[in-house]
């Protein structure tokens, strides 16, 4: 086997172990501790380099202990409580001139944000995008506007903001820096409450690098939501009221919960890599893709598409 196939593995298995410990709650890891730390595969690559040239057993062990060292070296790291508010680092982070929020650990200020709601909006398509890093967002209420935001905000700016054509609703929620990046910096984070009016048409489009949603949208008429990030928790809930629905999630390294009502037939396409796939109640049609049994009698239906490096997917009937 060669060499660099079983030192991806090792990694891929580092991760994951890490991953499943912190699921069960038997670690702490601190991934912001050992962010600094990413020289070090720059080391195992030129380790490599070096010893496996003549592609030597010993080269391939002192690669391979090279490997193991470093790995260890992170996971103790990992585990110890974060000394700097900034996931890079104090010091790096002014060497960078970063606009960085001030506040102390569980600091927060209060945030409302609001778009009224016109008689007009019925007729239009109504498109809600939403960005941001290290966020919790949160919808489980309605309101007699378009759309309101709640927020007890850490650090980061954000700004709701809508556009209007004679078609199309565009409303965009989104965290942003005065130079414009979506960062992840603050020790913890923001928490978003959304709320939404019940009587449009919805699209939802989501991108983030890191945080948290939930999102139950079963009274909602949600035409389509896409989702797509990194390292994220996503829980949704899906409804019954327009005849087809469209899910589309892409993530790095994630945990996708998906409730679907029983009552509608479903598609799943998947392309998922090393992810975990947990469909009850779903028949496996070939290889990635899956319906349940009234797919094709049903009068709604939902299109699930799941895209996901190292994920856990679930899909569940309610």
């Amino acid at each position: 086997m060669k060499l660099n196939r079983v030192m991806w593995g090792v990694v891929l298995l580092f991760v994951g172990t890490v991953l499943l410990l912190e699921n069960f709650d038997i670690i702490n890891f601190y991934w912001r501790n050992v962010w600094s730390f990413w020289p070090v595969f720059l080391i195992i690559a030129g380790v490599n380099i070096l010893f496996n040239r003549n592609k030597s057993e010993t080269g391939n062990m002192i690669s391979l202990g090279v490997l193991v060292l470093m790995l260890g070296f992170m996971f103790y790291r990992g585990q110890q409580p974060p000394l700097n508010k900034n996931w890079i680092g104090e010091r790096f982070s002014k060497d960078l001139d970063l606009d960085l929020d001030s506040a102390e650990e569980g600091d927060t200020e209060k945030l409302k944000f609001a778009e009224p709601f016109v008689a007009a909006d019925l007729a239009k398509k109504t498109v809600l995008n939403i960005s941001g890093g290290g966020t919790s967002f949160n919808l489980e209420g309605e309101t007699d506007q378009l759309i309101t935001a709640d927020v007890e905000r850490k650090y980061g700016d954000f700004i709701l903001q809508k556009e209007s054509s004679d078609s199309v609703n565009i409303i965009t929620f989104k965290m942003k820096d005065k130079k414009g990046g979506n960062w992840s910096l603050g020790n913890g984070g923001n928490d978003v409450d959304l709320a939404l009016n019940k009587k449009p048409e919805w699209t939802i489009n989501m991108n983030m690098g890191a945080g948290e949603v939930k999102l139950d949208l079963s009274d909602y008429k949600m035409r389509s939501f896409r989702f797509d990030g990194g390292a994220a928790s996503v829980d949704l809930k899906v409804g019954t009221l327009l005849p087809i629905t469209d899910v589309v999630v892409k993530t790095g390294v994630a945990s996708v919960e998906i409730a679907i009502p029983e009552s509608s037939g479903c598609r799943i396409k998947t392309k998922t890599g090393l992810s975990a796939k947990d469909f009850p109640g779903f028949i496996k049609i070939d290889n990635g893709n899956y319906e349940t049994s009234n797919y094709k009698t049903s009068t709604k239906k939902i299109f699930i598409s799941l895209d996901g490096g190292l994920s856990n997917f679930e899909v569940n009937r309610y």
